[in-house]
């Protein structure tokens, strides 16, 4: 995950480039002559600007993010909420606990302060436990289109956050923006009537969000430091996160008995859509800034109603896409009225 493998500078097979070489007909820089193989080597690192790599591999991400509900949807069907989350989760945490410890990363881990220790477990009860065992609860009772377009709010959420806590005061714009994002969310939800069972959803939706923007920013703050890998921060807060989620699960939910169809979910979801996915976006964040890395994360209001739509059969009227459409534009304007420091907030905004 996220290693160059055989293409990386200086391995034995790929050469650096100097002024001096000789260059490929048609003068191309990225086919660089080898002289141990007296053959031109394509070095993939140089033939994609680093920038755009990364732009692209977090789309994929949010791609990955975006099966995600389809997927927690369809397990929702046999497996409670919470303890579905809390397997997800501590599957995904033991997978990333095998990769740290061959990368040598649990060692380094021991020489981590004290207020750094607790900066990680309270990031991962808001994104994990909170924020997680929300947006499985919310699945549990609302459509996956309500629940993507009510966490897609949580720019709107952060920036408001930022003025007490980070002391930032939203720009003309962004309150413009804002604006803009809540007007979708009532023209999506108009008229605002919720059956019994859909106000748990939207209440855990809610919880989810408000726990989803606080860990943004404190996820930035922790990455902006540098003081540890991306493996290690997801490793840590996840392993928190999950362990609290899991136990809550088991203690009010109970633990079912698993089918074959239901492991494999969970393996995919853990392995691929948390693991890896978790660990590639934080480690796209140390070379987006915190507004790349949003509107790349907003393309999931795009994505995750056409797969719901495919694969769940919800339906969605002109009246829903109008309010999503409003609601991206105005979460889109407060990301590009943003002061951005060109830092990622480390677990996405």
């Amino acid at each position: 995950m996220g290693h160059q493998g055989a293409w990386a500078p200086g391995h034995p097979g790929v050469s650096k480039i100097r002024n001096d070489q000789p260059r490929c007909p048609g003068g191309h820089p990225f086919l660089i002559p080898n002289p141990r193989s007296h053959s031109y080597v394509i070095d993939l690192m140089k033939s994609l600007p680093s920038h755009r790599t990364t732009a692209l591999q977090a789309l994929l991400v949010t791609f990955l993010w975006s099966t995600s509900y389809v997927l927690v949807k369809i397990g929702l069907r046999e497996i409670p909420a919470l303890t579905f989350a809390g397997i997800r989760y501590g599957l995904a945490f033991l997978v990333l606990l095998i990769l740290a410890t061959r990368g040598g990363h649990i060692r380094s881990l021991r020489g981590i302060r004290r207020h750094i220790w607790f900066r990680l477990i309270t990031l991962g009860l808001l994104f994990y436990t909170l924020t997680q065992g929300g947006n499985f609860l919310a699945l549990n009772y609302l459509p996956a289109v309500s629940v993507n377009l009510l966490f897609s709010l949580t720019s709107i959420f952060v920036a408001m956050m930022g003025i007490p806590v980070l002391g930032e005061r939203p720009t003309v714009l962004q309150w413009v923006g804002i604006w803009i994002a809540l007007l979708g969310a009532v023209v999506y939800f108009y008229p605002v009537s919720f059956p019994a069972g859909q106000i748990i959803g939207i209440t855990a939706a809610v919880v989810g969000l408000l726990a989803n923007s606080a860990s943004s920013i404190l996820g930035r703050e922790i990455n902006r430091q540098r003081d540890l890998e991306p493996i290690q921060v997801t490793l840590v807060s996840m392993g928190v996160g999950a362990f609290v989620l899991l136990t809550i699960g088991i203690q009010f939910q109970g633990l079912p008995q698993l089918t074959l169809t239901n492991w494999a979910i969970i393996t995919w979801l853990a392995v691929v859509n948390t693991a890896f996915a978790f660990t590639l976006w934080n480690r796209t964040l140390r070379t987006l800034s915190a507004m790349e890395s949003s509107i790349i994360n907003n393309t999931m209001l795009i994505q995750i109603p056409v797969l719901a739509v495919l694969f769940l059969g919800e339906r969605i009227n002109l009246k829903e896409i109008i309010g999503l459409v409003i609601a991206g534009l105005g979460a889109v304007i407060v990301q590009l009225a943003r002061r951005d420091d060109g830092k990622g907030s480390g677990i996405g905004d």
